[in-house]
């Protein structure tokens, strides 16, 4: 008798994934020596606004700081814009429907949107979208054109979502499906509309329900509401400020700006999942679905990035827009979630981002000061 298929993604099935490490209390010396690490990671970012946010066994330290005046909101209660690191949102969404039987994530994504059309051989799946295999472009043919007249303020916001679905319904993609890796905001984009055609379902009410609810993301929001609680983004030199980021039609690659404190719960969820309304999902976006590269060392999960350290793997996802840039972690091993959030545009060798890859990744399993 053979047991029931398990519903992709499946589970983890890492030993070091199963069991979060035990909790033990923070010392003195050891917060002191956390705060001077935030510390460091703030200064080193040069932005105008900064916040480092770490949770460690579910127990927060934040810093922040800048290289301009405080605003008057507290930085640490802002809304950020999180650009790509929307992805790691929009995984989970579609798991929990794979997970619920909503969907199987073998979707043509073509006859989602346009069920009288028919999809040839080799269609471009849910599943490839998500995981950047469907052969797609990082953007949709014309783009760049139809941006240029915005492109210093809000180039995506001239690419609405009948203009995308359009162009995907008449792409002809030059690699088979699931055949090669390349990462494509506009990939995951068609995921979102794809999705919100077969379910009936506007693509900010899915994302509400399925994932900013159950877990109490009340803080996250898909457009900028207010300019005194919503940061304020800035261009490479620091100095000038960019308007608030328009994702357009491509909502589901990057349009979700949300607070630190709220970051941190959705890492948290993931470290522990147990009792959350999204537990299974939120197990499951941990299992690898994807190896690429030389020796298979780059390891994809359907929302984060992962990467082997000493004591466990670490998942990550990056993002950034024309004024803001995040990065959000996490590493079981060490029971540690990070979220860090600048006000800058990326810049080549950012140091923003590579002191907070470098942040988690330099945890250390049962890492304590000695008292």
């Amino acid at each position: 008798m053979t047991g029931r298929p398990t519903t992709w993604p499946g589970d983890p099935a890492d030993e070091e994934d199963a069991t979060p490490p035990e909790s033990r209390p923070h010392g003195p010396a050891e917060e002191a020596a956390l705060r001077e690490r935030l510390a460091n990671a703030v200064d080193v970012s040069d932005a105008p606004d900064v916040v480092f946010a770490v949770s460690r066994h579910g127990r927060r330290t934040l810093h922040s700081g800048g290289t301009t005046p405080p605003p008057t909101v507290s930085r640490e209660d802002l809304r950020y814009e999180i650009g790509s690191a929307s992805k790691t949102l929009t995984g989970l969404l579609l798991t929990r429907l794979i997970r619920s039987g909503v969907l199987t994530g073998g979707e043509p994504a073509a006859a989602c949107l346009d069920p009288a059309r028919p999809v040839g051989p080799d269609p471009a799946t849910l599943a490839h979208l998500v995981t950047h295999t469907s052969g797609l472009p990082a953007l949709p043919a014309g783009f760049v054109l139809r941006a240029l007249p915005a492109w210093r303020t809000n180039p995506y916001a001239r690419c609405p979502a009948d203009r995308l679905t359009d162009t995907f319904l008449s792409h002809r993609p030059r690699h088979r499906p699931g055949t090669r890796w390349r990462y494509s905001n506009y990939g995951v984009s068609v995921l979102g509309h794809a999705v919100a055609a077969v379910t009936g379902t506007a693509w900010e009410d899915l994302l509400t329900g399925q994932v900013l609810r159950p877990l109490g993301l009340s803080g996250t929001a898909l457009r900028a509401e207010d300019e005194k609680t919503d940061a304020t983004g800035h261009r490479k030199d620091g100095r000038t400020p960019v308007p608030a980021f328009d994702a357009g039609g491509f909502q589901a690659a990057g349009a979700v700006r949300s607070t630190p404190h709220d970051l941190l719960t959705f890492l948290e969820a993931h470290l522990d999942p147990a009792g959350s309304p999204a537990a299974g999902a939120l197990r499951a976006v941990r299992t690898p679905v994807l190896r690429r590269g030389a020796g298979h060392r780059h390891v994809h999960t359907v929302a984060w990035f992962r990467h082997p350290t000493d004591g466990g793997p670490m998942y990550f996802h990056s993002g950034a827009t024309l004024g803001q840039q995040a990065f959000l972690g996490f590493r079981p091993d060490t029971g540690t979630a990070l979220a860090a959030v600048c006000t800058r545009r990326f810049r080549a060798r950012d140091p923003f981002m590579a002191a907070a890859y470098a942040f988690l990744a330099e945890e250390r399993p049962n890492d304590r000061t000695n008292e």
